[in-house]
Formats: C-alpha cells, structure tokens, sequence
C-alpha cells in the first residue's frame, strides 16, 4: 500500500511551482520574453568567472577519483577547512572544520539541523511570512512547525505574539533573514531582542532552545542596511547556509550546516550530521563543486542587479498605489494586494502576462510575491503590463 501522507501532498503543490509551470506553458504560446515571470526565485545572473576557471582548471588536471569520486561522510576535510577560515575572517567567530558539516544546499542543510534537535512531538516556531517549503520540510520529520503570525508593519518579529507561542514544548526557533518573501533583513534590535529571550526561556524550561537560521540570501544586501551575523547573538546558533544564491548555483545543490563554536556539544552535532544523512540519504554532496565553491569562498556573482531591479519595482509599485516594505535584500519584493483576496488579484495579473505568486502559503494573506531575478531589461518592460492591469482592474493610475 502506498503511504497516504504523501499521496495527499498531491493535491497541494507549490502554488510558486504551478504558477512557474503555467508561465512556462503561456511562454511556449507568445514567446517567454512576453510573460512577465516573477514567480521562482532562479538566480537570473551568471556565476562568477572564477567558478568556471576553477572548475575547467580542476578537471583538466585532477585525478577523476578526486573529482567525482564519494567524499568524507562530513564533507571534504579541506573545504570543512577553507569555510571554517573564512567564517572566522569574515565575522570573527572562532569556527573550526569540526563546525562544518557539508550539505546539499540550504534544504539539506536545514534537514540535518531539523534532526538534531528535536524528536516528533517537539515544536519549532518561525515567523511569517515564511518560504511554505518549511512545512514539509519539518513535518515530515515528525516535529510540529508553529507559525508566528507576521508584524505587518515593517515585517520585523511580532514579538509579542512570539512570546505566547514560545512553550516548553518549543526545541528550536527557525528564522530566515535576508527574508523570503518579504525581502526584509533582521537587524540588530531584533536580534538581540530574540537571543535574550531565547537565553531566558531556555534556562526557565530547563533545555537549550536552539536558533536554527537559514541563510541563502546572506550575501544580498542592499547598501546601507543593517545585516548583522546572527550567530554573534546567540550561542545555540545553527546555520545554515547555500551557495545557490551567492554564487548562482542553484542546481549543483551545495551548501553546509555550522554550528556556532560556543554552542554546547558544537563538534558532537557535527558527527551527528554525518550519522542523520545515513537514514535521510543527504549524504556526501557533489566533491567537484565542493572543491570548486572552497577555491571562491570571497566571490560572488553580479548580485548588484538585483538591488537595480528592486528600485525599479519599488518605485512603481509605490507610484501605482500600492503598499510596501522596502527589501533590504534577496531577489523579492513582497507588496500588498489591491484587494482583500491576493489569490483573485494574482488571478486578474494573468491576463496582462504578469506572474505573481499570492502570499496566503506565504502566512501573509493579501500581499503578494515578486521574485524580480529577472533581466532588468524585462523589468522595465513590465512596467506597462503593471500599469495597465492597475488601470483596468482597479482604475489607478501611476503618479
């Protein structure tokens, strides 16, 4: 008999997947430069130079079995190596290759951290609006994801209904910053703000509550906001981090999990990672691309159009009436419908080849998504389609 939780997840795909899917289709009928797609967040600028150069260099003259062949349950020891230095140059945190533990992007990073932590039963908070992916992602691990509901005014921490959610059965607290959907980065305040309760609710129940961050977007930053490393503020810090963004690697699936070096048993929840992706089978990443991420680890790709293309969004989304939370980072934008069902609204930007993913699998009814990964060039272009579904639909004019 096949198992029925998973026959049941059939029936509710990703609403970002099927909108992609349905822009993909409409691309095939008017020419894909013609739809305006914003709705997946695929890294839309070229890995860096140096990747490639690495990569050709590497397979022109390494041995195959050090290329292709299976590395270390942990990870390369040398890339462990190489990442645990440059955490520590870059945010002054004493990392060594025994907090590092090599994962399949963030996704598998989180699926390791997830795991150490927590037994089914226990409870992990995070905070709307939120990627809906970390619902299966935690439920299928048997633990309890709880959403916080959203602090609509600047999509920071809605602290005081946090700290109602936050019980004994609460194991771990899940943040993501630079934010998707919202495009928000958590600054200073909220994060000291987070960390002395986690401190204070951890010694009242009498276990560590542990902040797990997923970190993607960590290197898209726009000028002049505030971007702390969150493991300065809390020992019990678990990261986890991808290279997909960075670097625009979405699809070699690379990233890794790093335990703060003050965190109790740090070095034991290493090897425990290694023990976790026996059972799960996340287990031993690409060794090429492994080995080709170390050699780059102070590179990124172009990340500078994606602040270009957020300005231009923004300024026109503000000039067409719309409400907004400026991003301070990532590729998304998160503006609020110009009605009470973003669904309905997403529906209507169909017709004018605008692809917009609703924000109620988000946790944020009524606001709505935009990945803006996209050539600036199609920005622009989309402007008009915005201004005329505007117009037509809910007669406002740009200012």
């Amino acid at each position: 008999m096949l198992v029925q939780k998973y026959k049941d997840m059939l029936s509710g795909k990703s609403v970002i997947r099927q909108l992609s899917e349905f822009a993909t289709a409409r691309g095939q009928e008017i020419g894909y430069e013609n739809v305006f797609d914003y709705s997946l967040g695929n890294p839309s600028v070229p890995v860096p130079r140096e990747f490639t150069d690495r990569m050709i260099h590497m397979l022109a003259t390494k041995e195959p079995l050090e290329l292709h062949g299976y590395s270390p349950s942990l990870g390369i020891t040398s890339v462990r190596e190489a990442i645990a230095e440059n955490l520590e140059k870059r945010f002054g945190l004493p990392y060594r290759k025994e907090h590092i533990f090599m994962a399949s992007g963030a996704a598998g990073a989180l699926a390791h951290a997830f795991r150490l932590v927590t037994e089914p039963g226990d409870e992990i908070l995070t905070f709307a609006p939120f990627f809906p992916e970390y619902h299966p992602y935690v439920d299928l691990t048997g633990a309890v994801l709880k959403v916080v509901p959203p602090n609509l005014e600047n999509f920071q921490i809605n602290f005081e209904a946090f700290e109602e959610m936050l019980t004994e059965k609460v194991k771990a607290v899940l943040i993501n910053t630079p934010n998707n959907p919202s495009g928000v980065v958590y600054s200073t305040p909220t994060l000291q703000r987070l960390a002395d309760i986690l401190r204070e609710k951890s010694k009242e129940y009498g276990h560590i509550i542990y902040l797990i961050s997923d970190e993607p977007y960590r290197e898209i930053v726009f000028e002049g906001v505030d971007s702390p490393c969150v493991s300065y503020f809390y020992d019990n810090t678990i990261m986890c981090y991808s290279f997909s963004k960075s670097l625009s690697l979405p699809g070699e699936r690379i990233g890794y999990v790093a335990v703060n070096p003050a965190c109790e048993d740090a070095e034991t929840m290493i090897n425990m990672c290694g023990q976790i992706s026996r059972g799960i089978g996340h287990n031993c990443p690409p060794s090429i691309i492994q080995l080709a991420v170390a050699q780059v680890l102070d590179k990124t790709a172009d990340l500078s159009v994606y602040e270009t293309n957020m300005n231009i969004l923004y300024k026109e989304l503000l000039d067409l009436g719309f409400t907004c939370v400026k991003p301070g980072g990532t590729f998304y934008i998160f503006p609020k419908a110009l009605e009470e069902d973003a669904k309905v609204f997403s529906q209507k930007a169909l017709k004018y080849d605008l692809v917009l993913v609703p924000g109620d699998s988000f946790g944020a009814p009524g606001y709505f998504r935009m990945a803006y990964c996209v050539d600036t060039e199609k920005v622009e272009r989309s402007l008009e389609a915005f201004r005329k579904f505007v117009k037509t639909e809910y007669g406002k004019e740009s200012l």
